[in-house]
């Protein structure tokens, strides 16, 4: 890799959600010279886990120059076994889960202290509160008219992860984050990576309140990684 060239950024989207959540942010991507894929994980079917899920963001980096792997919320259970199966030059988990190897999904929520935070999501009006409450309305919406089912069939399956990828990482925190709060999230973090991670104003759904400071963050972390 020499310095100054582009990233191929692979962007993967959070639980019950699609390629719809980076519409915004790829464009900008590309505007700072970069190629920028948003994945279509296939969560719908029950047959399907993470071993499938990294499946689908490993072929849509196949033959793709300085791969970046970008990982929102429940995708970061996905990143890293997607990272240890193909060339990777960085790994950015923005507000996203921290698996440990061989962490089923259904177990990180009560290994990590989540499932005794109490949040409800039973209502469109939770769900835009812990998630999205920082969006003008009519975005909220529409995100929501963008989510899909997420498939449980394989969800207390062990990850396929065995270890840590050999990939630098960095971790974006999101200070107004209420479905994974900064008091909750520092110290998984600094627990499971080892490292103090980055923080940006936002709720969870940054790429949609924030998207040109999302893009910035992106571009610099692959500046300053080249």
């Amino acid at each position: 890799m020499r310095h100054g060239e582009p990233a191929t950024f692979v962007l993967i989207h959070g639980g019950g959600s699609s390629s719809w959540d980076w519409h915004l942010v790829a464009p900008l991507l590309r505007e700072r010279g970069h190629e920028a894929i948003a994945v279509d994980l296939p969560i719908e079917d029950d047959a399907n886990g993470l071993s499938e899920y990294a499946d689908a963001v490993v072929e849509a980096a196949a033959g793709r120059p300085n791969v970046v792997v970008v990982a929102h919320s429940l995708g970061g259970l996905t990143a890293p076994i997607a990272c240890s199966r193909t060339p990777v030059e960085l790994m950015v988990l923005v507000t996203a889960m921290v698996p440990l190897p061989g962490e089923s999904m259904g177990a990180w929520w009560s290994a990590t202290g989540h499932s005794e935070l109490g949040l409800a999501m039973d209502t469109k009006k939770q769900v835009i509160d812990l998630f999205m409450h920082d969006l003008p309305v009519e975005l909220a919406q529409e995100a929501l008219r963008h989510g899909r089912d997420q498939g449980g069939g394989k969800w207390d399956e062990p990850s396929p992860l065995e270890a840590w990828p050999d990939v630098p990482t960095r971790f974006l925190l999101c200070r107004d984050d209420r479905f994974f709060p900064p008091e909750f999230m520092r110290p998984v973090v600094a627990d499971r990576l080892g490292i103090v991670p980055d923080e940006i104003d936002g709720a969870h759904s940054v790429m949609l309140s924030r998207p040109a400071e999302l893009a910035d963050r992106l571009h610099r972390y692959w500046t300053e990684r080249a």
